[in-house]
């Protein structure tokens, strides 16, 4: 009973997130115009890559791509880089 429980909270918890929204490439990403013209062939699927640029604000930024099974990149991650002490 108390399993049944459990598992039916997680169930409902489950259901009430919301799935995150696609980032947006902005100039300088690797997928700004589209997806690179040459496929990573050697790279696993879900292999990461990171990328450095400044963002839309000019500031030193990081993305991080994942390798789908198409070959293709998925941005999913951009976060700003701070460096000094």
């Amino acid at each position: 009973m108390r399993n049944a429980i459990l598992t039916a909270a997680l169930a409902a918890g489950l259901a009430a997130c919301t799935a995150m929204p696609e980032l947006a490439p902005i100039p300088g990403s690797i997928t700004y115009n589209g997806q690179p013209a040459t496929k990573l062939t050697k790279a696993p699927v879900g292999s990461v890559l990171r990328h450095r640029l400044n963002d839309e604000y000019g500031q030193p930024s990081e993305e991080t791509y994942v390798i789908q099974p198409d070959r293709s990149l998925r941005l999913v991650r951009r976060e700003r880089v701070f460096d000094g002490p």
